[in-house]
């Protein structure tokens, strides 16, 4: 185990049993949205590929805009 997860978890361990609860089943929730996200991607990279390729087509036909963080 790294250091700076050794440091998180000593962190962790100084809070409540129920907010222990809740960051583990958070944490948990994490890891498994990123494996079925990483499945996903692995099983459609010609998908994605397309999805990529329509949206410089729109960009270069003009359809599109900068985003301005300021309207949002």
């Amino acid at each position: 185990m790294t250091k700076t997860l050794e440091k998180a978890f000593a962190e962790a361990s100084k809070l409540s049993a129920k907010e222990q609860d809740e960051l583990g089943a958070w944490l948990l929730s994490e890891f498994e949205s990123e494996r079925k996200w990483e499945e996903l991607f692995r099983r459609s990279p010609d998908a994605l590929a397309r999805l990529g390729e329509r949206g410089l087509a729109e960009k270069r036909a003009g359809y599109t805009e900068e985003l301005d963080p300021e309207k949002l």
